[in-house]
């Protein structure tokens, strides 16, 4: 047991006092919940059908005496209103009606005078058995980083009673963080056993103020009376509670945003801007970052643009001449002596200051070789022969890598000499731990360009390594994310279960590095940040380009999983995360923020706030964005959105927009559009006929299938018309 502080250790000896007497009481899916009232603090009590406790508490007042006032019930909703010398406290509890059981609880404060929290104790104590002085013994898999969402995912082993998934709705703490001139980050943590949520300290001179209602906390909390036996069942139950949560938890709105136009200020920008080019060799070649012409060119940043590029001109059928551009200078990147691509361009790598450790001609970060080869497959498949050939070309190396480090990448290491420059990301945590995947995905390509089933029996060896890695996986979102499609795909391939739990996995580790909660407060209050996705695991900002190709990965993960029996959990949580990325991926933008929340001082390059060039960074809310600088290799947030969201009628003046995933659509000119929506029957999406210029707006008729009734939108001031519809729905639409 560890160290514990002598505020749980009183709270646990006060809170077993025989005859101890409870204030309120009730029983709710076989749950009990009973609130105590002792001296400064007020207490909740959870116990398991089985009888195993845990406690949270509701109200506090250092050195004081609460007095719980009054009690009002309405269906399972339960207000407590508590007295202190601080101020006026109210509880509101949220019994649970479902199951896995959610409970909420939700706390304000109405303070009494100014008044400032140099501390404040986290509010969860495991109290174990009944009668006993002994705290309950457990096991933290998941708990709060940086900015990301205010969860803590943790069993109790003894007495074995279950599992819990706690998520403070941090939305609700805007106030608090605004007037206290405090973050939301890191505040649901803790060693075992002292675990949960503890306010911010306040900051000198910045008090809460007198007569305000302040939210001090709003928990969610889905109980099971299951511990898992093994990875597989962990990852099933982490994901199965936090859909739970998700449902009960308070989302705020989105807004449509009109992708077509921006995506054409976007390619404008890209196309036009000196400070996205450079020159070499006679070949023009994308930056990394606006205006950074120290770096060399690097493979992974043309191709990143480039595979949007060709998504999109599928989609619309246009001529871009800067695809051309493009393609004509990747065959420089190939050393005929290692027989493979490479990360900079050969011309200029020996220019380039060393200013990090990967920054030397013959560095290699892992996945920045698979990466590219990944997006060559990807090209090659389509029938680009000169991507087919670079791709084939380098196969051989990439096994090599492989088999030399045993499908355990480290960080960094020499191309010529395979010596490791860089093992572990941090001491003791290991290299780039979800290579594995992405090496998995580029060897099914390989098989599925080739037919060689020597490439197969590659992806299934690689596959396998990261078994047992546990919510240590995640090393990069995207890779994580392509990773969970091909082990997905080796599922559907072999009919090996493993595979599947194996892409769970995956996505168990994709979400624990997502902010289920929205930044209200300092800048934050510009852009909006609910459901945003993290790029490492210890970032401190979300990033543009890894939210877009993760946002593409979940589109194609749910493609492949279309008729296939996968967790309903994720198929809500993946939808959700697309139809918010929609929403506010178009904030990565300058233009759409106002300039004093820009930072002053830029790692790489320079900040036009002019352009529609992604910014690298958003920041927690009392931190200027932008700090790393524009990234020409995020272009493809546009480009990848709108082929995925607009379905275009042949010949009509209008497209059909959804913020959800589809499936079975045919752009047939004189029949009923017909497609199916994936996500939740629970959750509602946004349905929208998109005007566009080359005619008037027929009639329509929107239906549901297995429904009679006409679907009732209504008419935006720019002429679309907008329904909103459940999840998992089949729509059929006429129009005359």
């Amino acid at each position: 047991m560890n160290a514990t502080s002598p505020w749980l250790l009183t709270a646990n000896s006060k809170l077993n006092s025989p005859g101890l007497a409870a204030s309120y009481e009730q029983q709710a899916v076989g749950y009990s919940f009973k609130v105590y009232v002792i001296d400064d603090s007020c207490w909740m009590v959870a116990a398991w059908p089985k009888g195993s406790r845990i406690a949270f508490r509701l109200a506090y007042s250092p050195n004081d005496r609460l007095e719980l006032k009054k009690v009002s019930e309405d269906n399972q909703q339960i207000t407590f209103h508590i007295s202190s010398l601080i101020g006026e406290y109210e509880t509101v509890l949220q019994l649970p009606d479902s199951d896995p059981p959610v409970l909420r609880l939700k706390t304000s404060l109405k303070p009494s005078a100014p008044i400032l929290f140099p501390y404040w104790p986290r509010d969860i104590l495991p109290l174990g058995a009944a009668a006993s002085d002994t705290l309950a013994e457990g096991d933290i898999k998941v708990s709060q980083v940086g900015t990301r969402s205010g969860q803590l995912y943790f069993n109790l082993t003894r007495p074995k009673a279950g599992s819990v998934l706690y998520l403070q709705n941090l939305t609700a703490l805007a106030d608090y963080n605004q007037d206290t001139t405090t973050s939301a980050g890191d505040t649901v943590a803790g060693e075992w056993p002292e675990v949960g949520f503890a306010l911010p300290p306040t900051l000198k001179n910045k008090p809460l103020e007198a007569g305000k209602s302040y939210v001090l906390s709003d928990a969610l909390i889905a109980f099971s009376e299951e511990v898992p036996k093994d990875e597989a069942g962990m990852v099933k139950q982490y994901l199965e509670l936090l859909s739970a949560v998700y449902l009960a938890l308070p989302k705020p709105d989105t807004s449509y945003k009109h992708w077509p136009d921006i995506l054409e200020k976007g390619l404008t920008d890209l196309r036009d801007s000196p400070g996205c080019w450079s020159q070499v060799d006679g070949h023009h070649y994308l930056n990394a970052y606006l205006c950074d012409y120290k770096t060399p060119p690097e493979i992974m940043v043309q191709l990143a643009v480039l595979l949007p590029l060709v998504d999109y001109v599928e989609w619309t059928d246009a001529q871009l001449d800067m695809m051309k551009t493009i393609k004509d200078g990747l065959r420089a990147f190939y050393n005929e002596e290692l027989g493979t691509i490479m990360r900079w361009h050969p011309k200029m790598a020996d220019k380039m200051e060393a200013v990090e450790e990967q920054m030397k001609p013959m560095v290699m970060d892992s996945w920045y070789l698979n990466h590219p080869l990944l997006n060559l497959s990807r090209l090659a498949l389509k029938g680009d022969k000169v991507a087919e050939k670079l791709f084939l070309d380098s196969l051989e190396f990439a096994i090599k890598i492989a088999h030399h480090f045993d499908y355990s990448w480290p960080v960094f290491y020499k191309m010529d000499t395979l010596e490791v420059v860089k093992a572990e990301t941090q001491p003791g945590k290991g290299g780039e731990k979800d290579v594995p995947g992405l090496f998995a995905h580029i060897m099914l390509q390989a098989w599925e360009l080739t037919g060689k089933k020597r490439y197969l029996a590659e992806a299934e060896k690689s596959a396998l390594r990261l078994q047992g890695l546990g919510f240590e996986l995640f090393y990069q979102a995207n890779n994580t994310a392509f990773s969970a499609g091909a082990l997905l795909r080796l599922y559907k391939i072999t009919k090996k279960e493993v595979y599947k739990e194996l892409s769970y996995l995956c996505m168990a580790n994709i979400m624990q590095n997502t902010s289920l909660w929205d930044c209200n407060y300092g800048y934050g209050k510009n852009f909006p940040s609910f459901f945003r996705l993290f790029p490492l695991n210890d970032a401190p900002y979300t990033a543009a380009y890894e939210e877009e190709e993760v946002f593409c990965a979940f589109h194609d993960y749910l493609k492949h999983a279309e008729g296939e029996e996968i967790l309903p959990s994720l198929r809500l949580l993946l939808s959700e995360y697309i139809r918010y990325l929609v929403d506010r991926a178009v904030y990565y933008y300058p233009p759409m923020l106002p300039k004093e929340m820009l930072s002053e001082e830029v790692k790489t390059g320079e900040v036009d706030p002019s352009l529609y060039i992604a910014l690298e960074d958003m920041h927690d809310g009392w931190e200027k964005s932008g700090e790393v600088g524009q990234e020409v290799y995020g272009a493809g947030n546009a480009f990848g959105i709108l082929p995925r969201h607009y379905m275009q009628v042949e010949g009509q003046p209008f497209m059909i927009y959804t913020d959800y995933p589809t499936y079975g659509f045919s752009p047939k000119k004189h029949r009923p559009a017909k497609f199916k929506l994936a996500g939740d029957p629970r959750l509602r999406c946004r349905l929208m006929l998109v005007k566009t210029d080359i005619g008037q707006m027929p009639e329509f008729s929107v239906m549901l299938k297995g429904h009679k009734e006409m679907l009732q939108g209504k008419k935006t001031k720019e002429g679309h018309r907008e329904f909103t519809v459940p999840g998992d729905s089949e729509i059929q639409i006429n129009w005359k």
